[in-house]
């Protein structure tokens, strides 16, 4: 790798850098510069949303044809699961990156994102 190229002589994410001198070091991550945990998988979660958002058109195509409503709920539910796979996979994600990153952290900011995942979990649960 080149140092034109990205992430170029930036600390990886077990690097570390100390504040002031005698200070304890802070732990500079991935989170830090922005990358989210789905990040890697960006590309394979935009062509599942795509495949997602086919689904729902066909349901609307299913309506303005007057197919059977119980051929429509099916597929409302294929739909439905889709979109709820696509969540656990996110929240996977999220737990495994951004909690993660808290945690190794610690401090307030562990309470934080658990209690952010934990409203997550509780809003899925919901619906």
């Amino acid at each position: 790798m080149t140092t034109t190229e990205a992430g170029a002589g930036a600390p990886s994410a077990t690097e570390t850098q100390t504040t002031d001198a005698g200070a304890a070091p802070d732990v500079v991550t991935d989170h830090d510069r922005g990358v989210h945990g789905y990040h890697h998988q960006k590309a394979e979660h935009l062509k599942r949303l795509r495949r997602i958002e086919g689904q729902i058109r066909g349901l609307q195509r299913l309506v303005d044809e007057d197919v059977y409503c119980i051929d429509i709920l099916t597929q409302v539910s294929a739909s439905t699961k889709a979109l709820q796979s696509f969540a656990l996979q996110l929240l996977e994600e999220h737990l495994r990156h951004c909690v993660a990153d808290a945690a190794v952290k610690g401090g307030d900011e562990i309470e934080a994102k658990v209690k952010e995942a934990t409203q997550a979990i509780a809003r899925m649960l919901r619906t």
